[in-house]
């Protein structure tokens, strides 16, 4: 039997696998990754990229590739409630065109300043541009249409059996590997196999995103000239006989449809005359649809995997957490969840940080999918329980007075679920033990507004700066310093640095602890006042995956601070902040 060879074996190809193949592959991290199907997703899936997303995009290289794909630059974005539809608008929620997005982004400020700006495109377009950058790093091994037939793991690594999907036995090539990833979606055969339950809620029944839902991928070209005059993202169908929404795919003709099914419905009644007349009762029109697929789906689930980590086996994306889809956050978690872990496996294989730094990989994702499944919860039971009244739709005083009234109530929603900064920026990893606490107090988790901070454990405030680029474009691409001076001394300009000046000797110690140690340290240095009030403080390091590690004025806890954040302090007592 041939052996294959590799660092880290990655059981699945969707987002949280590619971004890991990626991230590793560009850190020069041997993988393997493996996918039953035999490409990236056809169907639509996730439709929403949230800003912290498209961050790491843009880290990566891939935020343009990314923001060209999916609706048309003048496409609106807005999410719009009606009875149909083509019936009676409830409410609408105004959001900007793709082309507008790019724009606004340079002036965003308080809640939504950063580098990036969500965008409304399908994962299957994302998926193949990530499975393109990361086929094109040497490191990295790419292969859909191969399964994982058996794994076992032990203290020297993890060695497993993978073939093509139809081959034969004898043709199964072993793996030996140093670490696995298992993100091989919510129904994980790694998970089962390791046999870790799941804990959360389940079966939550709605009379909207709760319950058994049938998704249909559909051509309508005639749907934009029929329809509604005014064009939006997504259209939400609120009717008191039928619940629904459909996503815009392309912005011209293709559709994401989605409709919640009755309780007592059998997969075996969903021929395709039944299809096409759900797909009439939901928009109001006839229209002539071409069906590309079908599949059906359980809404109710708000679900974590009781363990992130089992020996050198990490679970990730939905085999690590399982969410009913309001707000679009499976995804996006699922990204960071691979942003996370890649960085520290590098760090432990190259030497420079302690096997306990994967630790943190659960410590801190098992806690940020709780926070984030109790969010999508929060935002199905809004939209779910809301009762659509039976003379919502009608053409009669008492219909108007209930359209009104729903309007209310979907106005509301509307922001809550698809404006959503707290969400999307205010993920923090209090209490990691690879975080270095300095007493302040972190702002309040709110769903609907996010206050920038650089306490230790959350996002890096973001700025544009005065030459036009982001900050967070100056970062390193392992460890950053930001020296952020009241003025820096003559003839040296704001950006990166290797060499301090003698004016500004007190963080030389972190170059010498950083090389003693083996990580590559980018020092950054910014003379902006704003910066220096906006960071609270004159040094700050800053992780590979864009996290405050630590913030202080000088060096002298240089050598305590880099113990802790690669994980070989041997106690979790706080490291005093200088």
């Amino acid at each position: 039997m041939p052996v294959l060879h590799t660092e880290v074996l990655i059981v699945g190809g969707g987002p949280c696998g590619l971004v890991l193949a990626l991230e590793l592959g560009r850190r020069g991290v041997r993988c393997l990754l493996v996918d039953r199907k035999p490409s990236t997703a056809y169907n639509p899936q996730a439709n929403a990229t949230q800003a912290r997303t498209m961050e790491h995009f843009r880290r990566l290289g891939l935020a343009e590739r990314i923001r060209a794909l999916g609706l048309l630059a003048d496409h609106p974005t807005d999410v719009v409630y009606r009875t149909r539809f083509a019936g009676h608008e409830l409410a609408r929620l105004r959001l900007p065109t793709a082309a507008a997005t790019t724009r606004l982004a340079r002036s965003g400020t308080g809640s939504w300043s950063a580098a990036e700006l969500p965008h409304r495109v399908s994962q299957k377009f994302v998926e193949a541009v990530l499975r393109e950058a990361a086929s094109a790093q040497p490191a990295c091994d790419i292969r859909y249409g191969w399964e994982l037939r058996r794994f076992s793991d032990a203290p020297a690594g993890v060695s497993a059996g993978v073939a093509p999907v139809d081959a034969p036995p004898h043709a199964e090539v072993e793996v030996q590997a140093r670490y696995m990833m298992a993100a091989d979606g919510a129904r994980s055969g790694v998970r089962a196999e390791l046999g870790i339950d799941w804990e959360g809620a389940t079966g939550i029944r709605r009379h909207f995103m709760g319950g058994r839902m049938l998704a249909v991928y559909l051509r309508a070209p005639d749907f934009h000239r029929l329809g509604p005059r005014e064009r939006a993202w997504m259209h939400v169908q609120v009717h008191p006989r039928q619940r629904a929404f459909m996503m815009s795919v392309d912005g011209v003709s293709e559709f994401a449809f989605h409709v919640q099914l009755p309780e007592d419905s059998s997969a075996d009644t969903l021929d395709e005359a039944r299809i096409r007349e759900l797909f009439r009762q939901a928009s109001g029109l006839e229209l002539d649809i071409e069906i590309l697929s079908t599949g059906t789906w359980l809404a109710g689930h708000a679900l974590v995997a009781r363990r992130f980590r089992q020996g050198r086996i990490f679970l990730g994306g939905d085999a690590a957490h399982l969410f009913t889809p309001t707000g679009g956050l499976g995804y996006n978690t699922a990204v960071e969840d691979a942003v996370n872990l890649a960085w520290k496996l590098h760090a432990v294989l190259r030497g420079s940080a302690g096997e306990a730094l994967l630790d943190s990989y659960e410590v801190e994702r098992q806690a940020l999918a709780r926070r984030n499944t109790a969010y999508a919860r929060r935002f199905a039971d809004s939209i779910g329980l809301f009762e659509a009244v039976p003379e919502l739709d009608d053409d009669t005083e008492a219909g108007r007075r209930a359209r009104e009234r729903a309007a209310v109530y979907l106005e509301a929603h509307a922001r809550l679920e698809f404006n959503i900064p707290g969400v999307t920026f205010g993920a923090r990893y209090d209490g990691s033990p690879v975080i270095v606490p300095d007493g302040c107090r972190p702002p309040a988790d709110e769903p609907n507004a996010y206050t920038p901070s650089a306490c230790p454990g959350g996002r890096p405030p973001h700025a544009w700066l005065a030459d036009g680029r982001s900050l967070f474009d100056t970062f390193g691409p392992h460890w950053t310093l930001l020296v952020l001076e009241d003025g820096l001394a003559p003839g040296t300009g704001p950006g990166p640095s290797t060499q301090p000046d003698a004016q500004h000797v007190r963080w030389a110690g972190w170059i010498e602890q950083a090389r003693r140690h083996g990580a590559a340290l980018t020092v950054v240095r910014h003379a902006d006042p704003a910066l220096r009030a906006l960071y609270e403080a004159a040094l700050v390091l800053i992780r590979p995956d864009h996290v405050v590690a630590w913030r202080g004025g000088d060096d002298r806890r240089a050598a305590e601070v880099f113990e802790r954040v690669l994980g070989r302090a041997q106690t979790s007592a706080p490291v005093a902040a200088a």
